[in-house]
């Protein structure tokens, strides 16, 4: 069996603040202020998760902050194969916290931009709103992505608890969409397939981040089959937060054999305690992929993402390169 260490990847569904090393964390709280809980809960469900998510979060209060993570995290997505990340940020949401909006984001691209010129990392930014957060600010997240587009901000999504409809967001997605953004939003994980299909009319998703219910709507799964849309699956945090009760019995290969284009994700991998290359090793172990399906996987991965064409098949070679 191959190293998948070494497999080429595209890493489509990471947020930014769940991927904090844990001495990077411990320092950035000490120096501001904010105790670090020693041990991390289990999680009982998608609140409990985002209560304890949130606390990770407001450690990162300075520019200095929010530079180093995203240029820690382009260093540990090389160092586990990962050619091309979309990466996920709650801008609005920070900025709204410390009464600065732009300068998390700035920030961030600050960063990014460094871990590119030190480890070559390719990356688009991803801005996120929670589905049970304002309209208001979700136009703050809006006005972000605009104004950031020329510095690689690219998309903008929905995401959090999915009790809370995206109907109200209805009108932001549309002028997204006619401003040239994408949309990715993040559906069929805590709830079921009218997610999906709200994200997918209402919202006008691209992609869909989790989507591990749709196999309960046979008509879903083939409407989703024919028009290609890509799922952005990440097993280990599903069962991290309660969602799925072991890896094993993730429904993961029955998205695959449906059919369905599912490519893998961390989500949260500083909280599932995971990387990309962990949850290819786990698929492996518990679904018994050999190195041809597991990079069929890397390979929907790349082809899902919104990376250049150019680097796209860069990625195909090496991935074909790894195989022989």
């Amino acid at each position: 069996m191959r190293d998948l260490s070494l497999l080429p990847k595209a890493h489509l569904h990471v947020h930014l603040e769940s991927t904090v090393r844990p001495d990077t964390l411990r320092d950035i709280g000490e120096a501001n202020g904010i105790p670090v809980p020693a041990e991390q809960p289990v999680f009982d469900g998608f609140r409990a998760f985002g209560d304890y998510n949130g606390l990770l979060r407001s450690c990162l209060r300075r520019p200095e902050d929010f530079e180093r993570v995203a240029r820690e995290f382009c260093e540990d997505q090389v160092a586990d194969g990962v050619r091309y990340a979309e990466v996920t940020f709650t801008a609005a949401s920070h900025g709204e916290r410390l009464g600065e909006p732009d300068m998390p984001l700035a920030s961030v691209l600050k960063g990014l931009s460094a871990g590119t010129a030190e480890h070559g990392l390719h990356w688009r930014v991803i801005l996120d709103h929670s589905r049970r957060r304002s309209v208001e600010r979700a136009r703050r997240t809006l006005d972000l992505a605009r104004r950031y587009a020329g510095d690689g901000v690219f998309a903008i999504g929905l995401a959090g608890e999915e009790k809370y409809p995206l109907a109200p967001f209805a009108g932001i997605c549309d002028e997204a969409a006619e401003a040239g953004l994408r949309l990715i939003h993040h559906a069929g994980e805590d709830a079921g397939p009218p997610s999906i299909r709200e994200a997918l009319e209402i919202g006008r998703s691209e992609r869909i981040g989790h989507g591990i219910r749709i196999l309960e709507d046979v008509a879903l799964v083939a409407e989703v089959r024919e028009r290609g849309i890509a799922l952005e699956v990440c097993p280990s945090s599903n069962v991290t937060i309660g969602l799925v009760p072991s890896f094993e019995e993730h429904p993961l290969p029955r998205l695959v054999d449906a059919g369905l284009v599912v490519t893998l994700s961390t989500d949260v991998p500083s909280i599932t305690g995971t990387t990309l290359t962990d949850e290819f090793l786990r698929t492996r172990e518990a679904f018994a992929y050999d190195d041809l399906a597991l990079a069929g996987l890397a390979r929907a991965s790349v082809d899902a993402s919104y990376a250049p064409s150019e680097l796209k098949r860069s990625i195909h070679a090496e991935i074909d390169t790894w195989l022989a």
